[in-house]
């Protein structure tokens, strides 16, 4: 994906084995997607806490969040429940969404990326942050957003 694109028509089921479609957000609200490796370790909890701490300033800029791994729904369930994470997550069992966002792997290979896109309430992609680093994802998808508001 690049900028201007949009954001796929994509179906897929969240932590509470719900469907969920991407283009069921385009012209209701601006939304952060972000691809991590796996529930529990230690980089992507990390992560996902991050998100999880500044989840109040993403919703009060209109925003969402989604986090999306292989991880099954009832990992995801857990992984949510444990962090009290507040967000959507999403499952990629046949990873459709890795595929459909172009999320390429990281390492060699040996580990799923770690990507972040932010696309406007319009649906089309704003910004594309790829860093195996998993405390650079959530500020950079909140500074996205407020230059996006102003």
């Amino acid at each position: 994906m690049k900028k201007g694109d949009l954001v796929p028509d994509l179906k897929l089921k969240d932590q509470n084995r719900k469907e969920f479609n991407f283009r069921d957000l385009v012209g209701e609200k601006a939304f952060v997607v972000y691809f991590y490796p796996k529930d529990f370790t230690p980089g992507c909890t990390k992560e996902a806490c991050s998100f999880r701490d500044s989840y109040q300033e993403f919703q009060d800029l209109g925003a969402e969040v989604i986090g999306i791994s292989a991880d099954t729904t009832a990992s995801h369930a857990k992984f949510s429940e444990k962090y009290n994470l507040p967000y959507i997550f999403l499952s990629d069992r046949d990873k459709h969404a890795r595929n459909a966002f172009t999320v390429k792997a990281s390492l060699l290979g040996l580990l799923p990326g770690r990507e972040t896109f932010v696309f406007g309430k319009d649906g089309k992609l704003l910004h594309r942050f790829n860093s195996m680093s998993a405390s650079r994802h959530m500020p950079e998808a909140l500074d996205i957003l407020k230059k996006y508001q102003n």
